[in-house]
């Protein structure tokens, strides 16, 4: 195992601690992976983000099949659908974070963007955050949900679920994710409050100035 795989083992295990240590993630839910030269790294089934081993998480070659670690999360094929349709993607994070996890179940939710651009931030991180149908967990069929719209967006929601962020490196993810949290929050407490999200010129001069994708 060479310096680069093991630093990425530590700074997952680092970045878990830290998202389940502030209330991002519960239990054992959620998961984290990040993208390497012979494969990937992904935290395991039924581990708890807050107690990793970085020795014992699962590495899996591109066709989905354990290479070493513990068993993957089963969870896995969210990843890889990613990854897959985005070249550029360094790292994943899936959370069940409290108030994305809410706007999640809502009713009328547009399914293209399913969160207003309230913020410059939003916009720079996430972009367009479409919703995905609801699927069971471990319904294959979602994967290629997630293949769908993973070419044209770095973000998705799983409704009744949670959202999949995928980052450069997963400083990039993980930062993300939080604002992605931040803005369902915002979202949540101005329920019944007029609002003025960001127009489209604003929009636009953040896409010219950033050289956004959205």
């Amino acid at each position: 195992m060479h310096g680069e795989e093991n630093r990425l083992r530590e700074q997952i295990v680092r970045y878990g601690r830290s998202l389940f240590e502030r209330g991002l993630t519960a239990g054992s839910s959620g998961n984290i992976s990040v993208r390497l030269k012979d494969g990937w790294l992904l935290t395991p089934t039924n581990a708890c983000l807050g107690d990793l081993d970085p020795a014992r998480l699962a590495k899996l070659d591109w066709l989905g099949k354990s290479i070493s670690g513990d068993p993957p999360s089963k969870e896995a094929f969210l990843h890889r659908s990613m990854y897959q349709e985005r070249q550029g993607a360094g790292a994943i994070v899936h959370l069940h974070s409290t108030h994305s996890a809410a706007v999640s179940c809502m009713s009328g939710l547009d399914h293209a963007s399913c969160l207003p651009p309230l913020t410059a931030y939003f916009v720079m991180k996430i972009g367009r955050l479409p919703l995905v149908p609801y699927h069971r967990p471990g319904d294959a069929a979602l994967g290629e949900a997630i293949r769908k719209l993973a070419g044209k967006h770095s973000a998705v929601l799983l409704a009744n679920h949670g959202p999949v962020v995928s980052g450069t490196s997963l400083e990039a993810a993980v930062y993300a994710t939080e604002e992605l949290e931040e803005t369902a929050k915002l979202f949540l407490l101005l329920r019944g409050t007029p609002v003025n999200p960001l127009n489209a010129r604003q929009i636009e001069e953040l896409v010219s100035v950033f050289k956004l994708e959205l």
